[in-house]
């Protein structure tokens, strides 16, 4: 009799660890599941906050390269309208201004003597492309004869008791040269020893030179069109 009620204890005490166990493992279960269904509620948000970022960062990327397009096209743009602006200068092709110079030349106001040539007396074109050149080299950044502006394909010629400047221009005494740069080095270079002044002076040539604050130089009207010389286009553009 004891023994059958000892069997019948351990059974329901059987019954009822196998009833804890299972209700356990059960909310264990559930614990592990709900931590697990949080976790990919968590780390699915992230993911789709990181794919928000990106696609945040891919539009802002998008946005600053065309902002540099857009500031590289400027920059390019401002770079070519300077050099265009310089090689206009340098051409001749734009009227410009600046501290300058002019220097008054006329003929001989001494009576020839005789025996001497005449032509001593009166201004010639090369006397005027002495003085041009002299400016030139003491830099001189713009040359005008009364009011022609002097290029690189100037030419200035004696036409009788006349100069042609620019195959158009006939211009007669006084020629005022105007030069625009460094006064005092144009002026130093005009009055060296033995120099262009000394010796038109030494003719009786009247030549006097005045400091211009503020110079004006016309720009170029001549003839611009070339017969033989033509671009050289390098390979690459250039």
């Amino acid at each position: 009799m004891l023994k059958s009620k000892f069997h019948w204890a351990l059974i329901i005490v059987g019954l009822v660890l196998g009833l804890m166990l299972s209700t356990q493992f059960r909310v264990q279960q559930e614990k592990v599941q709900t931590t697990t269904v949080k976790r990919i509620e968590q780390l699915a948000q992230e993911v789709e906050a990181t794919r928000s970022e990106r696609d945040a960062l891919r539009v802002r990327i998008r946005e600053l390269r065309k902002e540099l397009d857009q500031v590289a096209g400027e920059s390019q743009h401002e770079r070519l309208r300077t050099e265009l602006e310089t090689v206009r200068i340098q051409s001749g092709m734009l009227s410009v201004t600046g501290p300058g110079i002019e220097v008054i030349l006329s003929d001989s106001s001494l009576p020839s003597q005789s025996g001497q040539n005449p032509n001593f007396y009166v201004l010639h074109d090369e006397d005027l492309v002495r003085v041009l050149n002299e400016l030139r080299a003491a830099g001189a950044e713009a040359l005008a004869i009364n009011g022609e502006r002097i290029v690189a394909t100037s030419e200035v010629l004696c036409i009788g008791p006349a100069v042609r400047v620019n195959k158009t221009k006939r211009l007669t005494p006084p020629y005022v040269i105007t030069a625009i740069g460094n006064q005092d080095t144009m002026i130093s270079a005009l009055e060296m020893r033995d120099g262009v002044m000394d010796t038109l002076k030494y003719w009786g040539i009247q030549v006097s030179v005045r400091r211009v604050a503020e110079a004006v130089v016309p720009a170029y009207t001549g003839p611009t069109a070339f017969k033989y010389a033509r671009p050289l286009f390098q390979e690459g553009g250039s």
